[in-house]
């Protein structure tokens, strides 16, 4: 069984504050939530986190291994280095989804995203110390077959695009609704997904999926660990071994 804590990121006021006195610039825009994202992707990752954009507005982290007085600081330090701030909800559950939907309620019943009123919520509970194992988290890291042979090398950058985030779009949810997963793109042609206690053919199932679906051929290692940073990192290693030996999974040990 896996144990995961997740941290649903979301800025106070934004759609307001970017037409507030007046719309600003795209260009600011996206500086900022790009430099947001940069910075609580080092703050997390510091404390062994993962930090997922999604829609920048909001962004989800897991966040096994971190106390609310670890999120407190979190918080602090981009409310003095920003021009806007964050409310942060914490929750655990033993698959990521359901944490998340507890995570984003507890956002929800403190007030709305565009509620003017509403700053730095920070609501939830951590896993404590005693509770926490080596297995709690199961991390799967997904690429897609010969990128750079099949599409980088052959076709124009936009086509591309469009192949790689098709094969993300569909593993993104068939791992929702299929294996109560969350499914990140990282860049590249590589996703990220936070699951709960799968095995080998459970991974296989959603790689013949994507490509009966879509045409897009994946791979995947999988890691389990105490925090997200060692579960990536045994996923890396799982990946690399498929890479070696041509195998779809590789689950990582």
């Amino acid at each position: 069984m896996t144990n995961t804590q997740v941290t649903h990121i979301q800025i106070d006021n934004y759609g307001p504050w970017t037409v507030t006195p007046e719309p600003r610039r795209e260009v600011d825009l996206q500086t900022l939530q790009s430099r947001l994202f940069a910075d609580l992707s080092q703050l997390f990752g510091n404390r062994d986190g993962y930090v997922f954009f999604t829609r920048f507005d909001n962004m989800i982290a897991v966040s096994n291994g971190l106390d609310m007085d670890d999120h407190a600081l979190i918080q602090e330090s981009v409310g003095n280095r920003y021009p806007v701030t964050m409310s942060l909800s914490v929750a655990t559950g033993t698959d990521p989804v359901s944490a998340l939907g507890t995570a984003t309620e507890q956002l929800q019943d403190a007030g709305s995203a565009q509620d003017e009123h509403r700053r730095e919520i920070l609501r939830g509970r951590h896993i404590e110390e005693e509770f926490r194992t080596v297995d709690d988290l199961q991390i799967a890291h997904f690429d897609v077959n010969d990128a750079t042979g099949e599409y980088t090398d052959q076709l124009n950058e936009f086509d591309t695009f469009i192949h790689i985030e098709q094969g993300y779009a569909e593993l993104m949810r068939y791992m929702r609704q299929a294996h109560d997963s969350l499914s990140f793109f990282v860049g590249g042609d590589n996703v990220i997904a936070v699951c709960p206690d799968l095995a080998a053919p459970d991974y296989q199932d959603a790689i013949d999926h994507v490509r009966d679906e879509v045409d897009v051929d994946l791979k995947v290692g999988v890691g389990r660990g105490r925090v997200a940073s060692d579960a990536g990192m045994v996923a890396k290693h799982a990946l690399e071994r498929c890479r070696a030996t041509g195998a779809d999974v590789e689950i990582g040990d």
